[in-house]
């Protein structure tokens, strides 16, 4: 049984720092498409930042420049460390894993963002 679970959220000021981590049980983290995705109140879910079993990273634009994802695979956990947060930057935010680009996958739980203006 595969199970995804996130750490690391909170409440931080307007330009600070968090990091938010995904540990993966059930599946190795580093042979699925691991992804950080988001979502606002009122908002549809989003896609934040990507990691390919390849290495290959992807963002959304509004992100680029201040969120990083990475992997460890000895800790077969992805984390997201995310640098000059933004008001708009709140949200739920969930891990995913899956195998191919078209499957749905397995989420995680998510974990609260916030930050103030």
């Amino acid at each position: 049984q595969v199970q995804l679970v996130e750490s690391g959220g909170g409440l931080v000021q307007a330009g600070g720092s968090l990091r938010l981590s995904c540990a993966g049980s059930g599946t190795i983290v580093s042979i699925n498409i691991m992804g950080w995705y988001r979502r606002a109140p009122g908002k549809q879910r989003e896609l934040v930042a990507g990691i390919t079993p390849s290495g290959s990273t992807n963002y959304a634009d509004s992100v680029k420049g201040r969120f990083t994802i990475s992997r460890d695979n000895a800790k077969n956990t992805v984390d997201l460390q995310m640098n000059s947060l933004k008001p708009e930057d709140t949200a739920v935010y969930y891990c995913n894993a899956r195998r191919q680009s078209w499957l749905n996958g397995n989420w995680g739980q998510g974990t609260q963002v916030s930050v103030s203006s």
